[in-house]
């Protein structure tokens, strides 16, 4: 980092932010084989976070890969910018006060760690959608893991490239046996409980 840059305090406080919001910022960063249903489930709590009237905008995998990464492929290296420049953004999201979804593969637990630290453990909820690849690879609807399979596609994960399950995921959602609103409810219920159990600490500790 150049010597030459400061970091520029305003006059506006993390806690302003959010009481003006009247939540507590957030990171739910949905972690997950290709076709576990990451995207999905994002998307339905995304929709029932805003029906409840609160903040919240979702970060995903393909979306980002079209513009900020457009630059990025799926080396190892390339992976871990991709998700050392989203985890930056999602903690930029988590300072404003939003309740920020993240959906990414990620398959590197050092990463997922990184993306944790920068959003801050307490405001940080890792949830791992579960489904094996062969659950996954019927699903997958563009025939990604066939053309993986065949070599067509390189460093695909779950085929030609690792994916790490997570060591202590915040929670664990099995879409092989959960449905979509099974799941959905089950993110919402973490969320609301990290939501009161930040409060409770701020209170007791303000």
């Amino acid at each position: 980092m150049t010597k030459n840059i400061t970091w520029h305090d305003g006059k506006v406080s993390y806690d302003q932010r959010c009481d003006n919001l009247g939540q507590e910022g957030m990171v739910i960063w949905f972690t997950g084989l290709s076709g576990s249903g990451k995207s999905t489930i994002a998307v339905e709590v995304e929709k029932e976070l805003v029906l409840r009237g609160q903040a919240v905008y979702r970060l995903d995998g393909d979306n980002v890969r079209h513009g900020l990464n457009s630059d990025l492929g799926f080396t190892a290296e390339d992976r871990n910018e991709n998700i050392r420049r989203i985890a930056e953004v999602a903690a930029l999201f988590k300072d404003s006060g939003m309740i920020t979804l993240a959906s990414f593969i990620s398959p590197y637990q050092e990463t997922r760690d990184f993306a944790r630290e920068r959003a801050g453990a307490d405001n940080f909820i890792e949830v791992y959608v579960k489904a094996d690849v062969e659950t996954c690879a019927k699903r997958d609807p563009k025939g990604l893991y066939e053309m993986a399979k065949k070599g067509e596609i390189k460093n695909f994960t779950g085929i030609s490239a690792p994916y790490e399950v997570p060591e202590n995921a915040d929670l664990v959602v099995d879409t092989k046996e959960l449905s979509v609103e099974a799941a959905v409810a089950k993110v919402l219920e973490a969320i609301d409980k990290r939501q009161a159990w930040i409060k409770e600490n701020l209170e007791a500790t303000g």
